[in-house]
């Protein structure tokens, strides 16, 4: 099985941005769903974005607007483009891969269970 690696995670203020990223070590990247979820001490862990095979993408509420998923199939990446940055954006995230993939009106499936989980790289938002 591949292995996911994110980073790009760190410390900002209010309003500013971070690009996430997660490099999936693969032979057969393209054949993934893949999701980005974060978790914050004493919170479930929630779905932030997710995006199929074919890069059509699901965003939560929470962050639409602000928040972009990407995937690259060329470098075997992931992005999460996250602007905007609030205080109660601060979670460690986390990417997630399956070959499963699960899709509600054409769009993948959110909050989901994946096959393969990274590590996590840590956001803080603080004024």
């Amino acid at each position: 099985q591949g292995r996911l690696v994110e980073s790009g995670g760190g410390s900002v203020h209010p309003g500013e941005s971070l690009r996430l990223s997660c490099a999936f070590r693969t032979y057969a990247f393209d054949s993934y769903c893949m999701a980005w979820f974060r978790q914050s001490p004493g919170l479930e862990r929630e779905g932030v974005a997710a995006i199929g095979r074919n890069g059509a993408v699901s965003i939560a509420s929470v962050v639409a607007g602000r928040f972009t998923i990407s995937r690259d199939n060329t470098t075997n990446t992931l992005y999460l483009q996250m602007n905007a940055l609030k205080l109660e954006d601060s979670a460690m995230y986390f990417c997630a891969a399956d070959t499963k993939c699960d899709y509600v009106d054409s769009r993948p499936r959110l909050q989901r269970e994946y096959a393969l989980w990274g590590q996590g790289t840590q956001v803080s938002v603080s004024t």
